[in-house]
Formats: C-alpha cells, sequence, structure tokens
C-alpha cells in the first residue's frame, strides 16, 4: 500500500505539472489560485484541526504577507526567494505578537478574537495610505526571478509551475512534521489540554509554535498572491475570503493537509468557474449543507469516507487477549 501511494503521489504531480502546457490561460490561472488559496486552507487547518484552535483570522498574515511582497517589489527587490522568505517572516512575526490573545482562548473565543485581528489588520490596510496606498492597493509589474539568475516569470505557466513547486514544498514539509513527535504533541493538547499540561507539557508552547508556523505558511501564500497578480487590496484579506477558507478547510476534513487543498480547489472551482452565470454563493451553500451531512468529517479527514479506502488493504494486528493469571475459578467457588 505505500508503494502504491507513492506511485499516487507521483502521478497526480506529473498531471498537475503537465496543466501548464495543455490548459488554456485563464484555467491555469484559476489552478494557480487555488493553490493559494490551498496554502492558506493548510495553514487553518493545521490550527483548526490539529492544534484545536479553530480561527477566522489567517487572512491577517495572509496580507501581511502580500505587503511585504509588495512593498519589496516596488523597491526593486524582485527575487522570489527573498519575498517568500521575508513573507514567512513577518507573518510569523504577527502571528507571535498576537500568540498570546489566541492560544489562551478556546473554542468559539478563538474564532472571535482571530476574527477580530484579521478585521482589524484589513482595516489598518486601508487606512495606511503612507504605506499601503489605502484601498487603492499596491501594484507593480515588475519581473520576478524565482531564484537569482533565473528566467522571470513572465508568463501564466511560469508563474503556476512556481506557485505548484512552492505549495508542493511547504505541503510536504507540514505533513512531514505532523508525523513526527512533534505532530503527537499537538494532537494529544488538541485532544486534552488538561491532561497535556498535568503531566508537564508547556501546552501554550506547543500552541504558540503551530500558531506561529501557521503564520508563516500564510505570509508565504500571500507572497506567492502578489508574485502572481501584481496587486494587493485590504479586500484581499477581508471576511468574504476567510469565510471561504474556512469553508474549504470543512469540506476537506479539518484534520487533513490533503483535504484542505482539495477543499480549497472545490471551492475556488464552484465560485469562479461552475458559478460563472453569477449564483455561486447559492452553488457554495448546497455544496457546504451537502457534504455536512453527508460527510461530517470532510472528504479527507479523519473517519472519512475516502481517507478509510487507503487502509482497506492494511493487515489488521490480531486482537490482544490479555493473559490469565491463575486457575479460573470453579462454579462453587462462584457460588460461594
Amino acid at each position: 500500500m505505500r508503494l502504491l501511494r507513492y506511485l499516487l503521489t507521483i502521478a497526480v504531480l506529473g498531471l498537475l505539472v503537465s496543466f501548464a502546457w495543455t490548459l488554456d490561460r485563464y484555467a491555469t490561472g484559476m489552478l494557480t489560485r487555488m493553490l493559494i488559496i490551498g496554502l492558506l486552507a493548510v495553514s487553518v487547518a493545521l490550527l483548526t484541526g490539529v492544534a484545536g484552535l479553530p480561527t477566522l483570522g489567517q487572512t491577517a498574515p495572509f496580507l501581511v504577507g502580500a505587503y511585504t511582497t509588495a512593498i519589496m517589489v516596488t523597491h526593486d527587490i524582485t527575487v522570489g526567494l527573498w519575498h517568500l522568505l521575508a513573507s514567512a517572516g513577518t507573518g510569523a512575526a504577527f502571528a507571535l505578537v498576537t500568540a498570546p490573545l489566541v492560544v489562551y482562548a478556546r473554542g468559539v473565543v478563538v474564532l472571535m478574537i482571530t476574527l477580530a485581528l484579521g478585521e482589524l489588520t484589513s482595516t489598518i490596510a486601508g487606512q495606511w495610505k503612507s504605506l499601503t496606498h489605502g484601498t487603492d492597493g499596491l501594484t507593480s509589474f515588475a519581473d520576478i526571478q524565482p531564484l537569482p539568475g533565473l528566467v522571470d516569470l513572465d508568463t501564466d505557466a511560469s508563474k503556476y509551475l512556481y506557485t505548484l513547486a512552492v505549495v508542493g514544498v511547504l505541503v510536504a514539509v507540514v505533513l512531514l512534521v505532523l508525523r513526527s513527535p512533534a505532530g503527537a504533541l499537538l494532537r494529544a493538547t488538541r485532544d486534552d489540554a488538561r491532561r497535556m499540561r498535568a503531566s508537564g507539557h508547556p501546552v501554550a508552547g506547543y500552541l504558540t509554535v503551530a500558531y506561529v508556523a501557521a503564520g508563516a505558511l500564510a505570509g508565504v501564500a500571500g507572497a506567492l498572491l502578489f508574485t502572481v497578480q501584481s496587486y494587493v487590496s485590504p479586500g484581499d484579506g477581508g471576511f468574504d475570503v476567510a469565510a471561504l477558507i474556512l469553508l474549504a478547510v470543512v469540506i476537506g476534513g479539518a484534520t487533513s493537509m490533503v483535504g484542505a487543498l482539495v477543499g480549497a480547489g472545490l471551492v475556488v472551482g464552484t465560485r469562479d468557474w461552475i458559478a460563472e452565470a453569477g449564483h455561486a454563493p447559492l452553488l457554495l451553500g448546497l455544496l457546504f449543507i451537502a457534504c455536512v451531512y453527508l460527510l461530517p468529517n470532510g472528504l479527507l479527514g479523519e473517519h472519512a469516507a475516502l481517507s478509510s479506502l487507503g487502509r482497506l488493504g492494511r493487515r489488521r494486528p490480531p486482537p490482544r487477549i490479555p493473559a490469565q493469571r491463575g486457575p479460573l475459578p470453579s462454579e462453587q467457588e462462584v457460588a460461594r
């Protein structure tokens, strides 16, 4: 089964790469937007499904990362690698500063705090005209190179391949970390924080690390956003974007990073492609209701129908029967 999974992953990656030459400009641009929204959804899934911090505020570091890249480009810093590193740093710094407001809260309180952070960041971006140009946004059509000395990202296909490479590497890193003891500690904190705290584990420290890592991922997604569309405005981090990301995570499965990517693809595809006639909100609502009732754990979440298919071929170990201690009591002894 592991070999089959590897072969399936290679086949999917090969198919995604081939889209750069087989699809038209509109479809390629839409796939690029799916990947960017998917990376942002991965950061939300990391907090909501793995760390137990449901969030509506990942648009805040997303917007911070996008403006970081925009300001760098306007100052003639046009290497994509520097954009990614700087945007990841500013997104992580934003998360580190706001972490004390989030990691000590739980449930609906986390949603309200993160929503307030996202709206506050969008409002500040709209009013700080000397830096962000307000609601007009920042625009720059400078040529961007992914690495020093490489060719410019001057076509939709090249921007798509660049985005695919960045998102693929980051998602692979996240999956490796979640399969390590660090991921197990984070899930244990989500399941029973009081027991973990009583065992001597720094629960707040674990959640802070997860929150900062998710902020870095969102910052990178913001950098990719400006690289692709050469424009950023406060509207790119509004409530509608935050709700769209959370919807993608719920549909894909809150505990699955790959599910977050799939959910983002379904949501963006429904909004931008299927609903060209102007009924996107209606179709998104129907999609959400159908997934909640038919797949309450999402498409690829824990115990979901699709994710369980990969476990069908695994051999389950026989049940462990505890060893008996001493001879069984006779009927007379039991009667006594």
